[in-house]
């Protein structure tokens, strides 16, 4: 609902109506108890809420209601809020219609009824096959000696057709990039070698799983035929079988875009563009399939028009990351600050104001992907999750958010 007017008026005054603007609710990711980063930080970092999954169940199994509960209660003793899910994971038996499917489809279903029931009503996943989010570089340095993350395709070449040795990689690259991956491999170490595939398949924060080379592999052959149009397919039935019953439940599913947004190591992507969105909204209409729009994942692509998509998508997006990427040469990028790199942030933070005034409601957001800086150099960080970088992103959004209302004619 929009937030209510506010009567100024005095017994001897003109009435005067003031409506405060709708502003985005902030939040932080939290990866639960093991987090190196307290619930504590994050409140003091300006969020009311933080986004979090119960990580310790194990994929497909169902999520307890007494364990949700649990967690929730944890946060709210510590002052914060828990309403969106971040993330419950979608089995890779699911994206593959394996013989297991119905059989998930009801846990999944439970672990959905169960959250709402502890009043949790929006949940995002992905529908990214084996690899949820894939970076080269855990710690690139920028300028100002702080540490970003960084995907390079040489890299992923390199690693792809030297370490891995994957059936068929070469076909899935260019003659002139074949060359320097070879030339790039020889010239690691073995050292540089382990390092690049423990960056790539051991496992980042929010993804599903950790890999051996040996069971990365078994993974990756499970997609042999697997086409982007049978993903599609796929992902379709998840949700035919799934959003009517959150529709029941006035659950929202969002759907996180790929990351990055194009093939890799032979998998399809199917969430990367305005039109995959535009033709997955128009295949399943349910108000409950949603969309978690990724200002990173999307901005990757140059021909992603983010503060476009956000004025032609707005009613269904439930959940914002905001992070901006420095799109490079051949598909390359590095994560930028937050109000630097391509992504226009203004732009794109305006067309959200926009968004929220024109439906009154607040939608949640949380900075993505912040650098790690000053004492967080020193300490154990998940890559991408250190609080110092993460606090300065929200505190850049925060006070643009609040600049364009005031902009725009409200307080702020």
């Amino acid at each position: 609902m929009p937030p209510s007017p506010i009567d100024t008026h005095g017994p001897h005054e003109r009435s005067i109506e003031v409506r405060f603007p709708v502003l985005m609710t902030q939040t932080m990711r939290w990866f639960g108890p093991d987090d190196p980063v307290s619930l504590r930080g994050i409140r003091q970092a300006g969020a009311s809420e933080v986004v979090t999954a119960l990580h310790e169940v194990a994929n497909g199994k169902a999520w307890a209601r007494e364990a949700i509960a649990a967690r929730k209660a944890e946060i709210e003793s510590a002052g914060l809020g828990w309403n969106v899910v971040e993330s419950l994971p979608v089995h890779e038996a699911i994206k593959t219609r394996g013989p297991d499917w119905h059989q998930l489809i009801d846990r999944y279903l439970e672990s959905v009824a169960n959250l709402a029931a502890c009043g949790i009503r929006t949940i995002t996943y992905n529908f990214m096959p084996v690899l949820d989010w894939t970076r080269t570089d855990l710690e690139w340095a920028m300028p100002d000696g702080a540490l970003a993350l960084r995907f390079e395709l040489e890299a992923v070449a390199a690693y792809d057709l030297h370490i891995l040795r994957r059936p068929g990689a070469e076909r899935d690259y260019a003659p002139a990039l074949l060359d320097r991956a070879e030339r790039r491999f020889h010239a690691m170490s073995q050292q540089q070698r382990h390092q690049l595939e423990r960056t790539i398949i051991a496992g980042l924060p929010g993804s599903e799983e950790t890999f051996t080379t040996e069971r990365f592999r078994d993974a990756l052959a499970q997609y042999d035929d697997v086409d982007a149009a049978t993903l599609r397919a796929n992902h379709i039935a998840f949700l035919d079988a799934v959003c009517p019953v959150a529709d029941e439940l006035g659950v929202q599913l969002v759907v996180h875009p790929d990351d990055p947004p194009f093939p890799l190591f032979g998998l399809p992507r199917v969430v990367s563009t305005e039109q995959d969105m535009t033709d997955l909204f128009e295949r399943v209409p349910n108000q409950s399939n949603g969309l978690c729009f990724c200002a990173g994942s999307f901005g990757v692509r140059a021909d992603n028009d983010l503060a476009g998509m956000i004025d032609r998508l707005g009613d269904r997006i439930g959940f914002l990351h905001l992070r901006s990427v420095q799109q490079e040469a051949d598909g390359d990028f590095h994560e930028a600050a937050h109000l630097e790199g391509s992504a226009n942030m203004v732009r794109l933070v305006a067309a959200i104001h926009r968004l929220q005034q024109r439906e009154g409601r607040s939608i949640p957001m949380r900075p993505d992907h912040g650098h790690q800086m000053m004492d967080d150099l020193s300490k154990r960080s998940l890559p991408g999750y250190s609080l110092i970088g993460r606090m300065r992103g929200l505190a850049e959004l925060r006070g643009l958010e609040r600049g364009i209302a005031h902009a725009a004619g409200g307080p702020a």
